[in-house]
């Protein structure tokens, strides 16, 4: 798409524009051209920060001056509200299914079919990854793009248009009109990468919600998310690989393109200008032995794909002869498409294993008989959580349907009821740890069990290490690695013995001086002084973030308090609701974690809140946001020194704040601020005066 002289004049703006400002047209054709490199070659030439930073120069020039945006401005892809019920909108060509086959004969057989119906001397197959994907259609009006739909019925389909422009992997506009094209249609899969797949996948576990069991359903539920910056964040991406409606223009009319002459050449141009195809891995064949062939080899490595497909689809390469064969009701004659295997096996349903995680989630794995399934040896599936085994009333001794797409995780569609003997028992859910034996609890609105003991053995190291992280209770020197190696040893076993470790014995460790020693020492005694604030977030209580943590430690004279609050009591204090107070009460209604809190009080580290502090000082009453880069104290230096003297903190601009305290590079936050007129903007020497007057 762009010559290698386009490209180092491009790269060389770009680090002009980083430097400086531009314009608006140089800013838009500098992260056009990053986003076809990130998103297309997957070749990015500067980092996210630097794409930030140009996106964020275009951004303020078009808000200062909105005549100058543009439909296909890089900046008008993020929606900024709720979608509305999709809108059903007809296709300029319906999008019929396609024939299946399912070994080489019927390849054959199409093949032969296809003779009879023309005259052609030679017909070219071309032979394509069939992607397992969520199916779209695109329209593209004079260079813009103007719709975008799912397949729907096939007649018509949701117009999700917002949605669409949320792919970067999915041009706002294209120079169509340089091939003589002033309206088309393409047809493409919009996929998960099987790396974003797994990662999304291990969120929703994190959450205790059941992974989906493949990245089309994924794709597919994406596209049809009411808020347009989620179905950003999922990381989608297009394959276009079908053009199926052409009005030209009348210079495409005098002179028709000859790229449009084959399917090939329609992959070409769309590759030309900046869509993601899949004429890399397209093959074009004149014997349909070849084509055979080539279906064989690719279903051997199709692992080697970031994506999932299920099989080729095969074309006729010459649009004049797809034109003249046709297509039933139903399917194009002219395509097929070779169905690989499926990656499903049954087996037997032996024993349920309950796992403790590291936040305490416990999450039932199924052991079955083992079972080759995609080349892998299957003998351990998840089964997520109670609601899940529920819902497919699963039983010991099941015969199930076990399926495995790629490298993603193997996952039971279904027990095979029919085969039940009646030998078949349910399975118990525990309602003590597996592991400490603790009450499990769960909330009304998660799916998943927990166990909340912080010195249950399966968990202890996790909490630890976030006990001694910087934001936490900030224990320098013994980081991630030394808590591992401490707990192996026998060194530390819950977060009071680290107050008593044994110095002697760490000296004797290998990389230990005395130095180190001392320096360790002296952290863990620091420790000690920290503000209540630290040591309930250093606790891990589940959604319990370091502002919480604030409100409740200024709410308290000590920790102690916290367990005669009933969850009604929790609720009224400042930003607490409902799930995150039935977690702070189930934590401090368990005894195993009131007796640690003492023990942490013996070892001499400050359990005392700040509630009468809190009530005076001399930002007391007054609310503070802090933005951009201040000249000497860091953002959190800053905010310390605010809540120190009474001040509030608030995360966003609004009516309710008082001071934004800006620094250099202040951002959307300053602009904003500037529109209210009851917030003060002041500077960093101003807001210590506040502080000194």
């Amino acid at each position: 798409m762009y010559t290698k002289t386009q490209i180092q004049n491009l790269q060389n703006l770009t680090n002009t524009l980083l430097k400086s400002n531009g314009t608006v047209e140089e800013l838009r054709d500098v992260l056009r051209f990053h986003e076809y490199r990130y998103y297309i070659l997957n070749d990015p030439l500067i980092s996210d920060s630097e794409y930030d930073q140009l996106y964020k120069k275009l951004e303020k020039i078009e808000k200062e001056n909105p005549s100058l945006i543009t439909k296909d401005s890089p900046t008008q892809r993020v929606g900024n509200s709720l979608n509305k019920d999709f809108v059903t909108v007809p296709h300029l060509v319906p999008m019929l299914s396609l024939e299946n086959s399912y070994n080489p004969q019927d390849l054959i057989d199409w093949s032969e079919r296809l003779n009879g119906l023309t005259d052609y001397q030679k017909i070219h197959f071309s032979a394509e990854p069939k992607f397992d994907g969520a199916s779209i259609s695109l329209i593209y009006e004079n260079d813009l793009l103007v719709r975008g739909a799912t397949r729907g019925d096939g007649a018509a389909g949701d117009d999700i248009t917002t949605n669409i422009k949320q792919i970067g992997s999915i041009p706002l506009s294209a120079k169509f009109s340089e091939y003589g094209i002033e309206k088309i249609e393409i047809r493409g899969e919009v996929l998960l990468t099987k790396e974003n797949f797994r990662k999304f996948n291990e969120t929703l576990s994190e959450e205790g919600i059941a992974p989906l069991a493949n990245p089309r359903n994924a794709a597919a539920g994406s596209l049809r998310m009411k808020d347009p910056s989620a179905v950003r964040k999922r990381k989608l991406e297009a394959i276009l690989y079908h053009v199926s409606f052409i009005q030209l223009n009348e210079k495409g009319l005098k002179n028709y393109p000859q790229l449009l002459r084959t399917h090939s050449g329609t992959l070409q141009l769309l590759a030309e200008l900046g869509f993601k195809t899949p004429i890399r891995e397209k093959k074009i064949f004149t014997d349909i032995n070849q084509v055979v062939n080539f279906c064989r080899d690719f279903e051997n490595k199709r692992d080697e794909l970031p994506y999932e497909i299920d099989g080729i689809v095969v074309k006729v390469n010459e649009i004049e002869l797809q034109q003249q064969v046709g297509s039933t009701t139903h399917h194009p004659r002219w395509a097929i498409a070779y169905k690989f295997k499926a990656r499903q096996a049954t087996s037997k349903l032996i024993n349920v294993e309950f796992q403790v995680g590291r936040t305490g989630s416990i999450t039932p794995v199924a052991k079955i008989e083992p079972v080759p399934i995609g080349g892998v040896t299957v003998s351990s599936v998840s089964l997520f959580n109670e609601g899940i085994i529920q819902e497919k009333d699963l039983r010991l001794g099941d015969t199930v349907i076990v399926e495995r797409a790629g490298d993603v995780i193997p996952y039971i569609v279904k027990p095979n009821t029919e085969l039940r003997t009646g030998k078949e028992t349910k399975i118990i859910f525990p309602v003590n740890c597996p592991v400490c034996g603790d009450p499990l609890v769960k909330t009304e609105d998660e799916a998943v069990w927990r166990c909340v003991n912080i010195s249950c053995e399966a968990q202890v190291v996790e909490r630890i290490i976030h006990y001694v992280s910087k934001d936490a209770m900030d224990i320098k020197t013994m980081g991630e690695a030394n808590v591992r190696k401490f707990y192996a040893q026998g060194l530390i076993t819950d977060i009071p013995s680290i107050y008593s470790i044994d110095h002697d014995k760490i000296a004797s460790l290998e990389g230990f001086k005395q130095k180190s020693v001392d320096n360790l020492l002296t952290a863990i005694e620091h420790s000690k002084k920290q503000s209540l604030n630290r040591l309930i977030f250093g606790l891990g209580i589940r959604y319990v973030g370091e502002t919480t943590a604030k409100i409740l430690a200024k709410s308290i004279d000590t920790i102690f308090e916290l367990k005669k609050f009933s969850i009604e009591e929790l609720q009224q204090l400042k930003d607490i609701g409902t799930k995150v107070a039935e977690s702070i009460f189930t934590f401090f209604h368990n005894e195993d974690n009131i007796i640690i809190l003492e023990k942490l009080a013996e070892k001499g580290v400050n359990i005392n809140g700040n509630k009468t502090e809190s009530l005076s000082g001399k930002l007391s009453g007054y609310t503070f946001l802090f933005t951009g880069t201040l000249p000497a104290l860091k953002r959190n230096e800053a905010e310390k020194l605010a809540e120190e003297n009474g001040g509030k903190l608030l995360s966003s601009v609004s009516a309710n704040l008082n001071y934004l305290v800006a620094g250099e590079s202040a951002g959307s936050k300053l602009d904003k601020a500037k529109k209210i007129k009851t917030v003060k903007i002041i500077n960093e020497e101003e807001f210590l005066n506040l502080i000194q007057s």
